[in-house]
């Protein structure tokens, strides 16, 4: 083999005593060069395990087309965040008195202070009561004032809002006294939408593809968004918000499958960071424009409007050819290929584009069925279903509890949007440095130690409290971008979707689950949860395999604990038996004679590299 002997010739011209009295000095005897190289084999053993790999890096692994695709997900992102925080700023606090204009008709010239003392009942700390009013007596002006009224019930005209200087849900549908409760109907309502969105959306992008579930996603924003601005019933408020939301959770599934089948390596994670970087952005420039406008349907006008130019993605939003190949259209995803070679000035080798052949097996009929039949799925998404319950619990608590303090509804989205972003950023770094596996480990242990200094926090430091609330956001939002990128990597191609879907049950159930306990038990409690929730997601977290530098595998029969052989090679596992086998490649060849030459120099006891 022309290969073996170059790779033999190479070896023998190095100055064998030299490297040794090198790696001696240093105290530890070529362990290091060994398990550099060994990375370098793993590397390069991972991308013939995924022939896919090979073609996206003969398109370009990082071209304009891939640039320009990462590009496509900002402003979705942004209006993602726009439509699914706006329903916090139409409930702006308002404080309500029952409409008692029945005393104009015997006192016109009454002054509003002069009405409100005559009609409203005062509470016992002397401010005026704002569920109750005195019942309407057929006197004139004189007696009233003279005798008073006694008589007290419920607010039976409407309500009157003299201090209120936007107008709201709250002043235009009455949202007070009993039906001070329906705001919080509203998120419910929205995470219902959510856990049904996921469902569907799921099952669409994996059934009929991720281009077309993301075109249905951003329409949905777009209707469902533009059209709030002209409900005129609370509760077709309630329907509309329902759909924005299943169009807030279909794009976050359909985008994130889409980037990480056309992504490798690196850019992978560097692309849903910097999808979720520009969600924050979102977040905090709704909040600028909620606070400029004098009325809750100009925001939704502002938001369908800044929507509208994402009907161009259907002439330039692209198909993932992992999902076409799986699906059978090869020929279809050849052309994707080559049309992404042509932008970045590529051209793929024939050699390479013919191994895009048909599946062994039809996987177009998987289920949700396959998640029990196949183990290693079914552990994947438990876990991930209960990291993912963990965090969203967490964070609509710590939300909520700062919400309790009496912040107000635009540093609670400003702030903690700031921090959103440079903790995400920060995860690029953990990404690299440590993994998938430990990154999401050290962001959850993260959220363990602000949840329990909260717990034992004295109430009365409100300053230090909502410092920690801040801080416990950060780590949240390092945790849910590690979150996706990681449950992206260990999906199959053809249930990726489907496996984010189920997922996002488990967030719309923690979001529910935390409204319905944090107004409904003591103060300590919820906190107490997260504590309790944030090491079990902590602990689960390590049964699940490392994905970083690993291939994506499209097939349910390709199993990921292949993952593991690769991972633990070393050069005690290669012998000149390997070398036998018919279906080794040459770079495999040069590899296994590589690690005998270097074994007949460096005659050490070698370490396993961690």
């Amino acid at each position: 083999m022309a290969g073996e002997e170059n790779v033999k010739e190479e070896l023998r011209s190095q100055d064998a005593s030299s490297n040794l009295s090198q790696h001696e000095a240093a105290g530890h005897p070529h362990s290091w060069s060994l398990e550099m190289l060994l990375h370098r084999l793993r590397t390069d053993h991972t991308k013939q395990d995924d022939k896919f790999a090979n073609l996206l890096d003969a398109v370009g692994e990082f071209g304009t087309f891939q640039r320009r695709l990462v590009a496509l997900t900002f402003i979705p992102s942004i209006m993602s965040a726009f439509f699914m925080f706006a329903g916090y700023f139409v409930f702006t606090a308002q404080k309500p008195y029952c409409n008692t204009s029945w005393i104009l008709a015997v006192g016109p010239n009454l002054s509003e202070a002069e009405q409100l003392n005559l009609t409203i009942p005062r509470g016992p700390n002397g401010n005026f009561l704002m569920c109750l009013m005195y019942l309407p007596v057929p006197w004139n002006l004189d007696s009233i004032i003279h005798f008073g009224l006694n008589d007290t019930d419920k607010c039976q005209d409407g309500w009157i809002y003299p201090d209120a200087k936007k107008r709201s849900l709250i002043n235009e549908f009455d949202l007070v006294c009993d039906a001070e409760t329906k705001k919080d109907t509203a998120h419910i309502m929205f995470m219902a939408g959510i856990l049904i969105g996921s469902l569907i959306f799921g099952l669409i992008t994996d059934k009929m593809g991720r281009y077309p579930a993301i075109l249905l996603s951003l329409l949905g924003l777009i209707i469902f968004g533009f059209g709030t601005a002209f409900v005129n019933s609370f509760h077709l408020y309630l329907l509309f918000r329902f759909g924005i939301s299943q169009s807030v959770v279909g794009y976050s599934i359909s985008s994130i499958s889409l980037a990480t089948e056309w992504l490798v390596g690196k850019h992978r994670a560097h692309a849903i960071i910097l999808e979720h970087c520009f969600f924050a952005v979102g977040a905090m420039l709704l909040t600028g424009i909620a606070y400029s406008l004098p009325h809750w349907r100009l925001l939704f006008l502002v938001g369908g409007a800044l929507a509208v130019p994402l009907i161009s993605y259907i002439w330039i939003l692209p198909e993932s050819p992992r999902w076409l190949m799986m699906k059978g259209k090869v020929k279809e995803a050849k052309q994707m290929l080559c049309y992404a070679a042509s932008v970045n000035k590529k051209t793929i080798p024939s050699n390479l584009l013919d191994e895009v052949q048909l599946p062994r097996k039809k996987v177009t009929q998987a289920s949700v069925l396959d998640f029990c039949k196949n183990r290693q799925l079914c552990k994947v998404i438990l876990v991930m279903s209960c990291v993912w319950f963990t965090v969203s619990y967490t964070y609509f608590t710590l939300s909520l509890r700062m919400r309790e303090l009496g912040v107000s509804v635009h540093f609670r989205h400003v702030v903690p949007s700031m921090m959103e972003v440079s903790a995400r950023l920060c995860c690029i770094f953990l990404l690299q440095q440590i993994g998938r596996k430990w990154s999401l480990a050290v962001t959850l242990l993260q959220t363990i130690i602000w949840c329990l200094l909260l717990l034992f926090l004295p109430e009365g430091l409100k300053s230090m409290t909502i410092l920690v609330l801040t801080l416990g956001e950060f780590s949240l939002a390092a945790t849910v971008t590690v979150f996706f990128l990681y449950t992206a990597e260990l999906l199959p191609t053809v249930l990726r979707a489907t496996g984010l879907g189920l997922v996002f049950l488990a967030s719309a159930t923690g979001a529910i689950l935390s409204l319905t306990i944090i107004n409904q038990t003591p103060s300590f409690l919820p906190i107490f949860l997260c504590c309790v929730l944030a090491i079990v997601a902590f602990s689960l977290s390590f049964l699940l395999p490392e994905t970083r530098d690993q291939p994506l595998f499209d097939s349910l029969d390709h199993s990921p604990q292949m993952r593991n052989k690769v991972k633990d090679m070393t050069p005690e596992d290669t012998s000149s038996d390997d070398m036998s086998s018919d279906d080794m490649s040459e770079e495999a060849a040069k590899n296994v004679i590589l690690n005998a030459q270097i074994l007949r120099l460096f005659p050490y006891p070698v370490s396993k590299p961690a």
